[in-house]
């Protein structure tokens, strides 16, 4: 019963719920986007209008302007027979396909649906469900061997979902191709333990007037149990990997290492065993000793699934004490999975000179790259490191902690998570990063590397300001640092600073 005197406020209403209201969003973005091409406005949208996603929104965009016809689409990709199933046994995706029917599809009481089962290329390997739902799946080409990805379909669950590695619903008018607004697609990223690397993504497609809200957990629950699966395959395989160690390394004189292929330890012998090496990613030089930030001067050799790695005496570094917190068994160095690699005792005295090169031209594998007087290094990054590292080599200058929460999430309340990743950050890059406000070091030379198009730049970001600089790149309005000037463009100031798109 409402309290005398007392009004009631309904919560405000953001995103269209229906598909009818959807199909109207959808129909006017791309008739005001077709209007602002052809008079080259770049006036925004009316905000009091119904807007889509800021996901959706940006897929649409790009879309347009990569010149996909919502009609008709793209010339479809499908694989034969032969590549599919060669595809099935290197995705590391076959052993969970019974964990999967039976959480999935196997449940009494939901609505006819599709699960597909798709490589990190979008490819659809796999796909069972209701006969009926999948013959009219098939006549939109939603079938097996099918590329499903924006290029060639426009807005989907599953390409939405690789895309910004985290789980994603398309509903009904939210894709891009008219043919798709019956349809809902939710898709959850799927990703090696081992490794970190995105290797597909689960999906459930079903009538849009019949889809569950609770399906886009159930998906993203159904992802977590087969990368638990796929955790245990690996301890099982590092213990195999153990059994076989064993032998050798009561043999070997001096200090050893036994890793599986991901750098991840099997058995130690002489010193303390971090949880992982980070190994190079393009893999090993064929000289005889390589370099290993926690370790330094090691010889490797195979053995078995893994690698033998054995320290040499060390010049000018040693490695980290067990339980050191940026040691390499630490939270922060490399048994953690977005650390750098133990950079920071280093390049906290090497930072005259140094150059830091921002790798962000893959979608979903942001790296840095150091070079200074102490080596060369490049490492992988996690994505909110990735966000952060690009503002701040956007804005020379500095920005505070509120300032990249409100840049981020659009709150600059959000404080406390800011800090505590750059705390991480500064823990690792030591000298290169300073604070008070949050900057480069004015010595260090920063340079981004984005990707061709600019919707491409760091896709798993929704970050307000991340979005701004999207828009600023594809209207010529604003360029990366270290980037050449385009025809008739004036070049970066010295400084390397490039102030991002007012919001």
């Amino acid at each position: 019963m409402r309290q005398p005197g007392r009004q009631t406020r309904r919560p405000e209403r953001r995103t269209p719920q229906t598909a009818a209201e959807l199909a109207k969003v959808h129909e006017r973005a791309l008739a005001e986007a077709a209007a602002r091409a052809a008079t080259r406005d770049t006036t925004p949208d009316d905000p009091s209008l119904f807007q889509p996603r800021p996901e959706i929104g940006d897929s649409w965009e790009r879309l347009r302007r990569l010149g996909l016809d919502p009609d008709a689409g793209a010339a479809a990709v499908h694989l034969g027979p032969a590549e599919i199933e060669h595809r099935r046994r290197t995705s590391g995706l076959d052993p969970l396909l019974p964990v999967l029917r039976g959480t999935l599809l196997e449940q009494s009481g939901q609505p006819p649906l599709i699960l597909a089962i798709a490589d990190a290329d979008g490819h659809i390997l796999w796909q069972e469900g209701e006969r009926g739902l999948r013959r009219s799946a098939d006549r939109i080409g939603f079938l097996t061997g099918a590329r499903w990805i924006e290029e060639s379909v426009g807005t989907n669950g599953i390409a939405a979902a690789l895309r910004a590695q985290r789980p994603m619903q398309v509903h009904s008018a939210e894709h891009y191709l008219r043919s798709h607004h019956s349809w809902t697609c939710v898709a959850a990223p799927v990703h090696d333990p081992g490794t970190g690397r995105l290797i597909g993504a689960i999906n459930l497609s079903g009538p849009a007037h019949s889809i569950r809200p609770y399906l886009l957990q159930l998906t993203a629950t159904a992802a977590k149990l087969a990368e638990t699966e796929l955790r245990a395959r690996r301890l099982e395989s590092l213990h195999h990997l153990r059994t076989l160690a064993a032998p050798m390394l009561a043999r070997v004189n001096g200090p050893a290492l036994v890793v599986d292929a991901a750098g991840w330890t099997a058995a130690a012998a002489g010193l303390p065993p971090p949880a992982r090496l980070r190994l190079p990613a393009e893999g090993w030089s064929t000289a005889a000793v390589h370099w290993l930030p926690s370790l330094g001067e090691c010889v490797i050799e195979p053995l078995a699934d893994g690698w033998l790695v054995r320290p040499v005496p060390l010049r000018n570094t040693a490695p980290a004490p067990a339980g050191d917190p940026d040691g390499p068994d630490g939270p922060a160095g490399l048994g953690a999975p977005d650390g750098l690699g133990g950079l920071g005792g280093l390049l906290a005295e090497q930072t005259e000179g140094a150059r830091v090169r921002l790798d962000l031209r893959r979608p979903g594998s942001p790296a840095l790259s150091v070079h200074g007087a102490a080596g060369s290094w490049s490492h992988a990054l996690s994505p909110r490191h990735a966000e952060l590292l690009l503002l701040l080599a956007t804005e020379r200058n500095g920005l505070s902690a509120a300032q990249l929460a409100d840049a981020l999430f659009g709150d600059p309340a959000r404080t406390v998570t800011v800090r505590a990743e750059l705390s991480r950050l500064r823990r690792h890059l030591g000298g290169l990063l300073a604070h008070r406000p949050y900057r480069f070091a004015e010595s260090v030379l920063v340079g981004v590397a984005g990707p061709e198009d600019p919707y491409d730049l760091l896709p798993s970001s929704s970050g307000p300001a991340v979005r701004r600089l999207r828009a600023g790149l594809a209207g010529g309005t604003v360029r990366l640092p270290g980037t050449p000037p385009l025809p008739g463009q004036l070049p970066a100031p010295r400084t390397g600073r490039v102030p991002l798109p007012p919001a």
